[in-house]
């Protein structure tokens, strides 16, 4: 069976996306930001590094496995399945997703991705709508909201993302999409090679690192949007603190946009690269 017109089309979008990855200029600003970043966390003891990113991973590990076994995301797996069902009738598990047409997944995907963009604008709104319990709780909301859409990204391509190959390729292409531009095509490089040259598609046999001193730009950028909040919280219009609402709800959007676009191109790379393996 060979690729339809659609999936051609779609192929060659994501080698054009993938080569843009690849050519992204880096400025002199960014430079001189990672080099300021890699000098700060150097003034800190190798033990105290080392330490520092073992328990961010950690907790990135737990909070994946959080997310994959609550009842929101099960009844949202149902859902793609009932989803996937209008299309073809005697589908029964994620695996027989892959017999549906590329166009009919990405329909399946973008239910959940605008859903999700919606939530983190919300989201984004709500911290900066004035209130320093609500802002403190915006890191961690955050990261659910893009880890879960990451699973269901993947779910919507029929991966299951309860193995711990599965798990770890979860974790790193939301690491991946958290990264600035300039990081991301070698993230992507790394991803795909890994996914190529895995011997073992149940256990994971790669590196587990998840976390390092370039990835933190992703935290402190949503250090600097706190600050502009609680900067812009008490410039208020007609009682509302219109300023500050606009920030959180425009980064947090951004985020989720870069996450999910960053998903959907991996996992619609990885749907099409198995369809032509089958081929061959």
């Amino acid at each position: 069976m060979e690729f339809t017109n659609r999936e051609i089309k779609i192929w060659n979008e994501i080698s054009e996306w993938q080569e843009n990855l690849y050519q992204y200029e880096r400025k002199d600003l960014s430079a001189l930001y990672d080099k300021w970043l890699e000098q700060g966390f150097e003034l800190l003891p190798d033990n105290v590094q080392q330490q520092f990113f073992e328990k961010l991973d950690t907790w990135l590990f737990h909070l994946h496995a959080m997310v994959q076994s609550s009842q929101i995301q099960i009844d949202a797996r149902e859902r793609i399945l009932a989803s996937a069902r209008l299309f073809k009738e005697d589908i029964e598990t994620l695996d027989d997703l892959n017999h549906l047409s590329i166009d009919q997944l990405n329909y399946i995907a973008n239910q959940h991705i605008a859903k999700h963009r919606l939530y983190s604008f919300a989201q984004g709104g709500v911290s900066g709508s004035g209130s320093l319990l609500l802002l403190g709780s915006d890191i961690p909301a955050m990261t659910v909201i893009n880890v879960r859409i990451v699973q269901l990204i993947a779910m919507s391509y029929g991966v299951e993302v309860n193995t711990p190959f599965e798990m770890m390729m979860a974790l790193k292409v939301f690491n991946a999409g958290a990264m600035p531009k300039r990081l991301q095509g070698m993230a992507w490089e790394e991803l795909i090679r890994e996914v190529q040259n895995a011997d073992d598609d149940y256990f994971y046999l790669g590196i587990e690192e998840l976390t390092n001193p370039t990835w933190m730009e992703q935290p402190l950028k949503q250090l600097l949007k706190a600050i502009s909040i609680t900067v812009f919280r008490k410039k208020l219009v007609r009682g509302i603190p219109f300023i500050s609402m606009a920030i959180g709800a425009g980064a947090n959007y951004q985020m989720t946009r870069n996450v999910s676009e960053f998903a959907q191109k991996f996992y619609q790379y990885r749907y099409l690269q198995k369809k032509k393996a089958e081929e061959e």
